[in-house]
């Protein structure tokens, strides 16, 4: 028992700046907060230094052993000098030619019906690609039904859901063609970090990307399958959790080149940046995880199992976006291409647009989040 709540708890830490969850540090001030590496603990330190002061001030009369992190601790990071070299006292520099924030996208207008959703029957958080029980014609039914009866009470019980055959044969064919065309043409480039642009970015992940608005030529089968994702959630809209759903990000078209590359374990969303729902389509023919990896892992918050996900071609993958769904991307030995698209909660999304306008918001943030869109 106290060696499954010792695992419990050190899958909880992240990399406060970034979400990664592998050779963290311990803040050797206040013991509580975790970095992936000093750099990023210098660049949280304007907003963390706060919330350090306290748990040392609270940590100096008692120190008890069992507010230590579980067995074996992780390293222990020195606190960063006071102050580190961005802090209160110094003047923020002018922007860098800084891309300007985006507008969020067009609101997304609730479905018309508000039928109760069936519940469907209880699956294993494990190998969720081989037991999940996804509909049967999926790709004549309608975006409400599937939406109402199976994403929706799906996503509410499991925070995660699968569903293949999403668009037919003829035209995932159609948006891997669009892919393709797309990677040839040299617009791809290394993924990035949320936190921001970093010399160990490729020991972290191994993708090639490129961000997709859906006007541009030859990304018409792209637009088409975002113009589906934006059909589902306009039908999930509130009923998802407690999200109101009002915008998305540009779909980021990935590549993992087979070499063995792949992202490791992260959270998409560990801050607070307004993401709620991560949607992901797959474009593999005859994927066989045995043979090319690329298997998707995710780790639900709290649970013992952990849901595989194999990459195959024309399925659909939907999950809650922040802490519930720590995830890795295993190496990947062949070709392995995906479009992700992130879908804002209105809420959470203006609260960080005030922090990143009034300068409390972590200078990175917007690397990805500013591929928001018109979801039209």
């Amino acid at each position: 028992m106290d060696k499954q709540q010792s695992d419990l708890e050190r899958d909880q830490q992240y990399c406060e700046l970034c979400g990664k969850m592998e050779n963290l540090l311990k803040c050797g001030r206040c013991r509580s907060s975790f970095y992936c590496s000093k750099e990023h603990q210098k660049q949280h330190w304007k907003k963390h230094k706060l919330i350090c002061k306290e748990a040392d001030k609270a940590q100096l009369p008692i120190q008890k052993p069992e507010q230590q992190a579980p067995q074996p601790p992780p390293p222990t990071l020195p606190p960063p000098p006071p102050p580190p070299p961005v802090d209160d006292e110094a003047p923020e520099k002018p922007p860098e030619k800084k891309s300007p924030e985006p507008a969020d996208s067009a609101s997304l207008p609730e479905s018309a019906v508000n039928t109760e959703a069936p519940v469907v029957g209880d699956k294993p958080a494990e190998d969720v690609s081989n037991n999940t029980a996804t509909p049967n014609g999926q790709t004549s039914s309608s975006p409400q039904k599937l939406a109402l009866e199976y994403i929706v009470p799906c996503m509410n019980k499991h925070g995660i859901c699968v569903v293949d055959n999403f668009l037919g044969a003829e035209t995932g064919l159609g948006i891997l063609d669009n892919v393709k065309a797309l990677h040839k043409t040299g617009r791809f480039t290394d993924g990035q970090l949320v936190s921001q642009k970093s010399d160990s970015t490729k020991d972290i992940r191994g993708d090639k990307i490129t961000w997709i608005e859906g006007r541009e030529a030859g990304c018409e089968k792209i637009r088409f399958l975002m113009s589906r994702m934006d059909d589902l959630i306009r039908h999930c809209n509130g009923k998802l959790g407690n999200y109101t759903i009002n915008g998305r990000t540009k779909a980021m078209v990935a590549c993992y080149p087979g070499n063995g590359t792949g992202y490791v374990r992260h959270v998409d969303n560990p801050n607070g940046d307004g993401r709620c729902v991560t949607c992901i389509y797959y474009l593999n023919k005859d994927w066989s995880a045995k043979e090319h990896g690329g298997l998707l892992r995710i780790f639900p918050e709290g649970k013992a199992q952990f849901a595989d996900i194999e990459p195959k071609f024309d399925r659909l993958l939907l999950f809650w976006s922040d802490r519930r769904n720590p995830h890795e991307v295993q190496p990947a030995f062949a070709t392995r291409y995906a479009i992700t698209v992130w879908y804002f909660d209105a809420d959470e999304r203006a609260r960080a647009k005030e922090k990143y306008l009034t300068g409390a918001g972590e200078k990175g943030v917007k690397v990805e989040l500013d591929k928001s869109s018109d979801p039209s």
